[in-house]
């Protein structure tokens, strides 16, 4: 089948790249002729394991392209998907811009039948403007159908092409004949292939990752309750989650949620429920503890030094918003940073992919460090902020050479507390015991 991917950026690209994989000829098309010029000669332009092989599988064999011209790009395609930004407003709102001017681009484009397809996470109602938009200049018949993505970064590839579920969301029995066909080599284990309504379907998205992003703020809170009473949220995790009806996911405390979906989607479908008058409390409370949760350390580091901050050096191990990807999106550590930053911390970091990406905003008010221990060189305190499995197992013995207080504020938990007493380091983190060395 012949596919046309429009944008090329964390969705867009994996999604050609995973159809391609399965014998697709699959165009992507991206107005950025530097990132088309980049993989076209190929290379990857996002940081995702797994995708580097396959993309330049598909590549060599000629499954897979790239251009900036529409027209040449969606040229014989059966299906279109539409894989483009929908950044969040001021007001929390999607941004549809980008997807409602391809739709106008699209409508006199379209020589034969097509399915245009919402990959994008978009507001209920966004597939009727899409419809519209294309309808307004299109001289053929066309379907307009969603089909979010439910992918995980840094396990991306893997999602894609061995889906829990598909959510296709049409009305016309002529777009679901084409989709069926479409996912059939990613369901052949059983999954389901779910069809809604185009309503539906945009919604599921959006309750998904809002349902989850309050399991992780559930969890939070009761994180910050236990050091107020004294329990520990890891035998409380561990309570909670052998109920098979709550399950083990999503139960790990830290220092919030962040990256491309949680934060945008739960603030959408916050804002599409106030426009539909309907006072959704729970998201506006997930929101709020979100946000300060984040920074729920600073009160802790403070304290350490007795409000002495100003010169002191605080080395922060991870700066993309999880393990195995760049994306600093909504990051925690980028709040911690600004945060430090304000009382007069110089700041020393490593991770391990995202460096670059935090460099272009910082520039030289932080130092960027090729390792781990380089960046507790001389550091009054270690900062953990992303749970790299790097930063798991690391020479106690040469960090406590490395660092001038043998002290960790610990965002995610990493290191069991009888270790920490054992080793005699002074040891912070979140819903559980503070080890004083």
């Amino acid at each position: 089948m012949k596919i046309a991917v429009v944008g090329t950026g964390y969705v867009g690209l994996v999604t050609g790249t995973c159809f391609a994989e399965t014998g697709n000829t699959v165009t992507c098309v991206d107005i950025d002729k530097e990132k088309v010029d980049k993989l076209k000669s190929g290379k990857v332009t996002i940081y995702e394991p797994g995708l580097e092989q396959i993309f330049e599988r598909n590549i060599k064999q000629e499954r897979l392209f790239f251009t900036t011209d529409l027209a040449e790009g969606i040229k014989d395609a059966k299906i279109i998907f539409l894989a483009l930004p929908t950044p969040p407003g001021e007001d929390g709102s999607a941004d549809l811009k980008y997807i409602l001017k391809v739709s106008d681009d699209l409508g006199p484009l379209l020589k034969d039948y097509t399915v245009i397809v919402d990959k994008s996470t978009v507001p209920v109602g966004t597939a009727d403007k899409v419809r519209e938009r294309i309808a307004a200049k299109a001289k053929v018949e066309f379907s307009v159908v969603s089909n979010p993505e439910f992918l995980r970064e840094g396990v991306a590839v893997e999602d894609f092409m061995k889906p829990d579920r598909v959510v296709i969301g049409t009305t016309s029995e002529k777009a679901k004949k084409v989709m069926e066909q479409l996912y059939a080599p990613f369901v052949r284990q059983g999954n389901p292939i779910i069809f809604m309504d185009e309503r539906s379907a945009e919604l599921t998205k959006y309750a998904a990752n809002s349902f989850l992003a309050t399991k992780i703020t559930f969890m939070n809170e009761i994180a910050n309750l236990c050091e107020l009473l004294g329990a520990d949220v890891d035998a409380v995790r561990k309570g909670i989650g052998t109920d098979n009806r709550i399950g083990k996911r999503f139960l790990f405390p830290g220092i919030g949620y962040g990256g491309s979906c949680f934060p945008k989607d739960v603030q959408a479908l916050a804002k599409s429920s106030k426009d539909a008058s309907y006072d959704f409390k729970i998201l506006n409370a997930v929101m709020n503890v979100n946000a300060s949760q984040k920074t729920r350390l600073i009160g802790d580091i403070k304290n350490y030094f007795k409000n002495d901050l100003k010169g002191k050096t605080v080395a922060i191990w991870g700066l993309s918003f999880k393990p195995h990807t760049d994306d600093i999106r909504e990051a925690p550590a980028l709040e911690n940073i600004d945060a430090l930053l304000k009382e007069g911390v110089i700041i020393k970091t490593h991770d391990p992919e995202a460096m670059e990406h935090v460099k272009r905003i910082y520039g030289e008010k932080i130092q960027f460090c090729k390792s781990p221990y380089e960046a507790a060189s001389g550091a009054d305190a270690l900062f953990i902020a992303t749970e790299w499995p790097e930063f798991r197992t690391p020479d106690f013995d040469k960090l406590s050479s490395l660092l001038k207080n043998k002290v960790i504020f610990d965002g995610r938990n990493l290191y069991d507390l009888p270790l920490m007493r054992e080793l005699g380091y002074t040891y912070y983190s979140i819903g559980r015991e503070t080890i004083h060395g």
